[in-house]
């Protein structure tokens, strides 16, 4: 059970979480946290310091790279014989836990040299639109915050956030940055509990560009009752029907993120070559090198050429160029089809020997992405 205090450093820390979000270009979210956590001390064991080690390191491990490896103890013993020495920083935290932070990069270096799949610390926000039928009439949408009441629907409210609470802890545990809408004047002039509840999905994902979330979850359930939950997720377009417990939904979403951004270590790498236009100030260039640099299936690139608002790179891959291109699209990117016209003729370049095997390009065979930054 968490302290008092400890749930308020949660409610602000979400809170900035939000405030940020609204601020955001893209609908992406850092997660500073990825490789902190806290868990159980156990006292009465015969090694508390480590045992707590072992739990936090699982739960990082579910975060970055899944239940398949986080859930397996030989695989675990094998690639992380002592996890103290991972450990960076540790400290008592409320209710008999242990605080823990962790070196990152050693972890992730560890999981891909074992061919293990790795997911980074940028990821896409998830809006959650619940619709909770209570009982007996009493019928709302969850809120990122607590609305007025009065003291007779206090038990409203505490049920409200409970409900909040218990899918942002399992989300916190899963690394997946979750809100929820803020049902101010805005969002209740565009969506209804009727909206929600009769699945009138348009409204809802008109109502969400504001939060420029591109991961949105939109839940029906009654939890006095044994109706099933129904659940649809929509990801940059895509629909998906889920059912469950609002924290197994919460897991599944995790699960279908990490398998489109997480990368194999064993994946093969592949060079991509890739065009951007629309680059047409510094500020323009220095927003599409850090796209670039935060994509954790991205191991390197070069500039290759600059062509007026044009620039040319050469991409280092792993996970194919297709994913390539929606972690583009992800990231605000524009794709473009390629130009159509005819290839140069050498002999048409006074520059070009025709008498001479033309130079051979070694990324010539490689695919080639277009696409177009708009700030």
């Amino acid at each position: 059970m968490k302290s008092r205090s400890s749930k308020l450093v949660g409610w602000c820390r979400r809170a900035v979480l939000l405030t940020l979000v609204l601020c955001l270009p893209a609908g992406a979210v850092e997660v500073p946290t990825l490789f902190t956590a806290e868990v159980l001390l156990d006292k009465e064991a015969e090694n508390p310091r480590a045992d707590a080690y072992d739990a936090a390191l699982r739960e990082i491990l579910m975060r970055v790279s899944g239940s398949a490896i986080a859930e397996n103890e030989e695989a675990i013993a094998e690639l992380f014989p002592d996890p103290s020495s991972y450990v960076m920083q540790f400290r008592p935290g409320a209710d008999d836990s242990l605080w823990v932070s962790f070196d990152g990069e050693a972890i992730e270096r560890v999981l891909r040299g074992a061919g293990q799949t790795f997911w980074g610390s940028e990821r896409p926000l998830t809006l959650v639109w619940l619709a909770v039928d209570w009982g007996q009439g009493t019928r709302e949408i969850i809120a990122a915050g607590d609305p007025e009441r009065s003291q007779d629907e206090a038990r409203s409210i505490d049920r409200n956030r409970l409900l909040r609470e218990r899918l942002l802890e399992i989300s916190e545990r899963r690394g997946l940055p979750v809100v929820f809408p803020l049902l101010d004047t805005t969002d209740l002039q565009s969506v209804t509990f009727s909206d929600i509840w009769g699945g009138f999905d348009e409204a809802i994902l008109y109502a969400s560009e504001r939060y420029d979330a591109k991961s949105i979850l939109i839940g029906r359930i009654r939890p006095s009752s044994g109706q099933r939950s129904r659940w649809t997720y929509y990801f940059t377009g895509a629909r998906s029907e889920l059912s469950g417990a609002p924290e197994a939904v919460v897991g599944q979403v995790a699960d279908l993120l990490s398998a489109e951004f997480a990368v194999g270590g064993d994946a093969p790498l592949e060079a991509v070559v890739l065009n951007v236009s629309g680059v047409a100030s510094v500020d323009a260039y220095g927003s599409v090198q850090q796209i670039l640099k935060d994509m954790s299936l991205i191991e390197g690139f070069a500039l290759k050429e600059v062509a007026g608002d044009r620039v040319s790179y050469r991409v280092e891959i792993r996970g194919g160029a297709d994913r390539l291109s929606r972690a583009l699209r992800f990231n605000g990117l524009v794709e473009q089809e390629p130009p159509q016209g005819p290839s140069q003729d050498p002999f048409q370049d006074p520059s070009q020997d025709p008498f001479q095997d033309p130079p051979q390009d070694p990324l010539q065979d490689a695919d080639v992405l277009e696409f177009y930054f708009s700030p």
